[in-house]
C-alpha cells in the first residue's frame, strides 16, 4: 500500500510525542518524512516505513477557494 501524504497534511500517530501531542504537520515527503509537532513545535525526520506503520489518520487542509465571494458593503 502506497503512503498518500503531502506536505501540509496533518497526521495522527499511534503513540504520543513526549510533550503529549499526537498531531504532526508534514513538512517534507521523500524517503524520509519531515514532521513538525503541533503541540511543542519539535521537528523530526522519520523513515517512510515507520510512518506507514504508526499512522492512524490523515487530515488534509481545506483547499483555498480562488474565487472568493466579494463581501457586500455594510449600510
Amino acid at each position: 500500500m502506497a503512503l498518500d501524504i503531502k506536505p501540509g497534511d496533518v497526521v495522527r500517530l499511534k503513540k504520543p510525542h513526549p510533550c503529549g501531542g499526537y498531531l504532526w504537520k508534514v513538512n517534507r515527503v521523500g524517503g524520509d518524512v519531515g514532521l513538525l509537532c503541533q503541540t511543542c513545535g519539535h521537528h523530526i525526520m522519520v523513515s517512510r516505513f515507520r510512518i506507514e506503520r504508526r499512522l492512524r489518520a490523515v487530515t488534509r487542509p481545506a483547499p483555498a477557494s480562488s474565487a472568493a465571494s466579494p463581501e457586500s458593503p455594510a449600510s
